[in-house]
Order: structure tokens, then C-alpha cells, then sequence
């Protein structure tokens, strides 16, 4: 239906000459018909109704060479911009805006009068797909983020459609593009063969998945995707890879979960490699562990037994059979925790046979982490206890302290979820208290284990947010000393480097939006300069624009000046929103967003963040407000 409508918008409204005046325009076409053509795939969009339709404004606008048509809301807000980007006579661009930013942008690339490509930006997200043979349905995504991705597979077996699970499924293009070895390949390929029959079946017994049933958010046991490397043996380049993820969903008044599996990157784009399965009920199918992160042996691909011991290649024998008899559909969850057990002790006895220390430990990880998440899907009977159990023995034996500070960290983790899981709305808070206090206590026990940095953080930033800065320093410190080099550190790094700008120069340089030109804040000595770093995304940064350009304006020319760091992922409209809002000022920009160096410099963890410089080049504040603004820059003015 939208392709003839959008036919039929070329044809008798979006044919016009560069040199119409918007007069004569205007008489042809209304706001009301404007307003009745809608975007290819469903977005929240602004769309005014009644009589606040007869208050906007249709104006016909250039650019470059280009020229297109905009409508502007009672007030003065951007609701539409239909653009012919070529001059060719016909709209190729069609963009949707919400609160005056795009969200939303339909594409003709190939001047057929139909819809091929189709973007989500701003707070629509990240997505830019393809349409290829132009039915309405994305064919193949350019750019989607995990988080997007599992909400394409709800939304795929939510309307019961096979193809749009498909355009987020790991191909054999994609197989061969990241070189993924070939035992790995199989199996990828074989879980996406057959995608309408496997959600037939997954489908005809599941109560979670409802024409109502909506993506909550996405989830992972995994804090943050890990890297594999290309010398693992695995693929021919480095892989960044999602294990056990898990999409929330609602389904009327009740949430449930919907095991999502391994997802790997490709590219721009995530891409699932199992088949969803909703957890839920008596009997449900139990999806397998994710390919790409179980360890293998000295160094042997997956599925190898030569060179090892007769004792490790019968417990190896023994877990590829009971893998080849994992539980389906039709098993009960009697059953599946039977499996869980079983497989739970082979792992625990390869672990024991395992030479090394590596391969000892990447077992030992293997089974806590299939006890830890088979425990909140309820199938491995007092899992939590046997967590506990664990972690008790090895303290008795005096294990070595990787292996307990792992199992110690997923027996926390485990005794949080389930507690946040129980734990009545008013007594949440309590639960969130004392899973700070356990994070504490796991940091001083264990300083040196890996998974202390993002605990350190976590305790940091949690203090910060707080108001408490000398215990934010404490944690964010002993983060930087024990964990050189981690991401998390580097993180401390900067915001220790914040926290102490107060009566310090400022280092800041980098490349400005507009032509990559470079911009070094030593350049405005002499000049009262607020530094703000942003993001389209951020409300409260728009929310708080237009008194910083009512400042801007009143004392430029006393010497104020303002200079923007954008934070920003690939894929959002950072032009669009600085003309829409008549932002003027300079902005610096690369790419990473939140992780980018100059978030990571100086350690960014909320938007906006504001410095405030005197003319001497010396940080006045480093944690603005525009009240303090409105206060100190009159007075540095002086």
C-alpha cells in the first residue's frame, strides 16, 4: 500500500521545479495532505491532529543542489522534509521528525519511485536496512546493534514472519566474509535452515509469544561482548561475540524471557546464530551454548580428540553424545534439568582431566556459567545452593584465586538476579543496596580477578552519581592502579582526570564536524569557554539548548564562546539536529560515541557534561550546570 501511495506522491504532489516559490506551492499542496503519507516501517513520529493542523507551515527549501519541501509544526518544530536530493524532479528522501529530531528517513536510491532503504536515528535507534526487492519487508540490514537485533527476532516471531528472522540470521556470506571455521560453519548453517518450520514449531506451544507480546529490552549474562582471537582457531579475523543472550519480553501484565543464544558481529551488524526459544512452561526447548566461546583443547579445533589422554577423549565422546541428544520441543522440564545435571558433571570431570591451567579454567568456566543460567531459567535443581557449594570447596582446598574469584562472582550474580526476580517493588531498593555491598566486598577479596575492573567501575560510578566524589575517587582509583590497560580503566582514567580539572589547563583537540577541520581548545585562551558534551539522544541536552544559545547570544562578544564534543554512534543524524536546533557554535567528533577518545579521555559516564574554562585556560567547573553558567560566565566577563 505504500509503495502506490509513494508512486502516486511523486506523481501528483513531490514533482516540482527548484525555482517554485513556496507561494505557488502551498496553494497545491496542504499540511493535511502532507501529514497523510506515513513512513514504510512503523515509528513513533510526530504527527499533529485537529486544529493544530491549520498552524503549520509548509516551506519549499534548497539544498545544494538539491531542493524539497518542509512542514513545520505550531511550534516551529520540523515534522517533515521530503528532499530531491538529486534534481532529477522526484522526492528520493522522505524524513520523519519527533520533537524536531529525524527518527526516521525513507530512501528511493535507484529513481523507481519506490522505497529500497530505510534509516532509524536519534531515539529510533541505529538501524539503516535494505529492501531490495521492494515488498516493505527488510531483505538485509547495513547497520543494526545487537540490542535492535533481538528485538527484530520478538518482533519476527511475534507476526509470524520467517523472512524478517532471516535478515538477522548469520548467512553463508556472512560465514565467509569473518572466515569462521568450517566444523562452526556446519552447524551455523544448519541452525538457519528451515526458519518458517522452526518457528512453526516454537510457536504452536508457546503462551509468551502473543500478537501483544512487545521487546522489553535485551539482556546478557556476559557484561560487555567479548573478543575472540583470530590465532583461537576459530575464524580468520578477530570475532566480537554475545553469549546467552536474552530478550525480555512482555506479554500482557506478565514478563518472560526469550533465550536468544550466541550472536556474533559482522560488520556493521549482529547476527543471531541459534534460533530463538521462548523459556517458558512446563515443557520448552532448551537452545545449545554458544559455538564460538566453548574452549577447546591444547589448541585443537572443536570436535578433535587426537592427542589427548583415553580418559579425556571418553568424557569428551561422552558430551558430544549427550549434546547430540539435547532436549527439544517435546522434552519436560523434568528432563531438561536431567540434561543440565549430566551435563554439569562431564564438565566437571573434563575440567578435572584438563593438563593446563587454561584449559582447566576455561572448562571450570563452562560448567559455573551453564549452572548459573540453567539456575534462573529454573532448570537445575538448587543451583544457587550448588553455586554456594562450589565456591565453599574451593575456599577449603585454597583453590587457585582465578578460579574461585570466578565461581564467587557467578554465585553473586546469581543470588542478585534471583533476589531482584522475588523481591516486592518496595523492597527493590534494598536488593539494589546490598548488590552494591556485595560488589564491594567482592573487590576487596578478590583485587586482582578480572572481573573486579567492571565491579570497580560500577562502585565508582554508583558513588559519583551519588554526590559521594572522595569514595568515587577511592574506587575509580584503585580501578586505574589494578587494572592498567583494561577498558574499564581507561574509563577511571578520564574520569579521575574530571574529577580533578577544577583550577587545571584543559588538553582538549580534535577534528570538528564541519570538514574534519581540527580544533584545539588552547586556541581560545583569552576567551570564557563552556565545553559540553553531548548527544542527539541526550533530552536533557536539548532540553537545556536554548538557554545555552540565549547565553551564547547575549555575550559572544564580551568573549564567551562554546564548544561542543558530540557523542554520538555511527548512524545519527548529528547535521540534521544542529541545523534543526541552529546550533552555531563548533563541534568535535569521532566516532565510538560514549567509548570515543574523548569520552573515554575524560572518563564520560552521563550526558550532558559541562566544563566551564577561564580566560587563563583553567577549569572554573567541571560539572556545570546552566544555572552555574548563567552565574559564573557574567562574572568571568569582568
Amino acid at each position: 500500500m505504500f509503495a502506490s501511495n509513494f508512486i502516486r506522491a511523486n506523481v501528483y504532489l513531490l514533482t516540482f521545479s527548484v525555482c517554485m516559490t513556496s507561494t505557488s506551492f502551498a496553494q497545491e499542496v496542504g499540511p493535511e495532505t502532507v501529514l497523510g503519507y506515513r513512513p514504510s516501517h512503523p515509528v513513533e513520529i510526530e504527527t499533529p491532529t485537529g486544529a493544530d493542523i491549520k498552524k503549520c507551515e509548509l516551506k519549499v527549501e534548497q539544498e545544494g543542489k538539491g531542493s524539497g519541501w518542509a512542514l513545520y509544526g505550531p511550534q516551529g518544530q520540523l515534522l517533515r522534509r521530503f528532499m530531491d536530493t538529486d534534481a532529477d524532479g522526484k522526492v528520493d528522501q522522505f524524513k520523519y521528525f519527533q520533537y524536531g529530531l529525524e527518527v526516521y528517513r525513507d530512501l528511493d536510491t535507484d529513481g523507481d519511485n519506490k522505497v529500497d532503504q530505510s534509516r532509524w536515528f536519534n531515539t529510533q535507534g541505529t538501524r539503516w536496512g535494505v529492501d531490495s526487492d521492494q515488498d516493505g519487508t527488510i531483505e538485509s540490514w547495513k547497520i543494526i546493534s545487537a540490542e535492535e537485533a533481538s528485538r527484530e527476532a520478538i518482533i519476527a516471531l511475534v507476526t509470524k514472519n520467517p523472512q524478517r528472522l532471516n535478515a538477522i540470521f548469520i548467512n553463508k556470506d556472512d560465514i565467509a566474509s569473518l572466515g569462521i571455521a568450517s566444523g562452526i560453519a556446519t552447524k551455523f548453517l544448519a541452525n538457519g535452515r528451515d526458519l518458517a518450520q522452526q518457528m512453526q514449531s516454537v510457536l504452536s506451544t508457546s503462551k509468551l509469544i502473543t500478537p501483544q507480546a512487545k521487546w522489553v529490552r535485551f539482556d546478557s549474562s556476559m557484561l560487555m561482548p567479548n573478543l575472540i582471537p583470530a590465532d583461537s582457531g576459530k575464524a580468520k579475523d578477530d570475532l566480537l561475540v554475545y553469549e546467552n543472550v536474552m530478550a525480555i519480553v512482555s506479554s500482557g501484565e506478565e514478563n518472560g524471557f526469550v533465550q536468544i543464544g550466541e550472536m556474533v558481529r559482522v560488520g556493521n551488524t549482529w547476527k543471531l546464530t541459534q534460533f530463538p526459544k521462548p523459556m517458558e512452561g512446563a515443557k520448552f526447548e532448551l537452545g545449545e551454548g554458544g559455538l564460538l566461546l566453548q574452549p577447546t583443547i591444547a589448541g585443537l579445533s572443536p570436535g578433535t580428540t587426537e592427542g589427548l589422554s583415553p580418559e579425556m577423549r571418553e568424557m569428551l565422546d561422552r558430551l558430544r553424545e549427550l549434546d547430540e541428544k539435547s532436549p527439544n520441543e517435546q522434552s519436560s522440564r523434568e528432563e531438561i534439568t536431567q540434561f543440565n545435571v549430566a551435563r554439569a558433571r562431564l564438565l566437571e570431570n573434563i575440567s578435572e582431566l584438563s593438563e593446563s591451567p587454561e584449559d582447566k579454567l576455561l572448562w571450570f568456566r563452562q560448567r559455573l556459567e551453564m549452572i548459573a543460567a540453567a539456575t534462573q531459567m529454573e532448570t537445575f535443581p538448587n543451583g544457587l545452593a550448588e553455586l554456594q557449594r562450589i565456591v565453599k570447596s574451593l575456599r577449603d582446598a585454597k583453590a587457585d584465586e582465578e578460579l574461585l574469584a570466578f565461581a564467587a562472582f557467578q554465585e553473586m550474580l546469581v543470588r542478585y538476579n534471583i533476589s531482584l526476580q522475588t523481591a516486592e517493588a518496595e523492597d527493590r531498593a534494598d536488593v539494589q543496596g546490598a548488590w552494591l555491598s556485595s560488589l564491594e566486598e567482592y573487590v576487596k577479596e578478590f583485587p586482582k580477578a578480572p572481573e573486579s575492573a567492571d565491579a570497580l567501575l560500577q562502585l565508582a560510578i554508583t558513588n559519583e552519581f551519588n554526590g559521594d566524589l572522595k569514595e568515587a575517587t577511592v574506587w575509580y582509583t584503585k580501578l586505574v592502579n589494578d587494572y592498567q590497560g583494561s577498558d574499564a580503566a581507561k574509563r577511571g582514567q578520564g574520569a579521575l582526570r574530571r574529577l580533578s580539572l577544577k583550577g587545571k589547563p584543559i588538553a582538549l583537540a580534535g577534528n570538528t564536524l564541519a570538514g574534519g577541520r581540527p580544533l584545539n581548545l588552547a586556541s581560545y585562551r583569552g576567551k570564557v569557554t563552556a565545553v559540553i558534551f553531548w548527544a542527539t539522544w541526550c533530552k536533557p541536552c536539548t532540553e537545556d539548548l536554548p538557554q545555552i544559545q540565549e547565553l551564547y547570544k547575549t555575550y559572544q562578544r564580551k568573549g564567551f564562546e562554546v564548544v561542543g564534543v558530540n557523542l554520538d554512534s555511527p548512524g545519527a543524524d548529528i547535521d540534521g539536529y544542529i541545523k534543526n536546533y541552529g546550533v552555531v557554535w563548533p563541534n568535535i567528533h569521532e566516532e565510538g560515541g560514549l567509548e570515543s577518545r574523548p569520552a573515554l579521555e575524560y572518563g564520560i559516564i552521563s550526558l550532558p557534561t559541562m566544563f566551564l574554562v577561564d580566560k587563563t585556560g583553567k577549569v572554573v567547573s567541571n560539572g556545570s550546570s546552566v544555572e552555574d553558567l548563567k552565574k559564573l560566565v557574567p562574572e568571568l566577563l569582568k
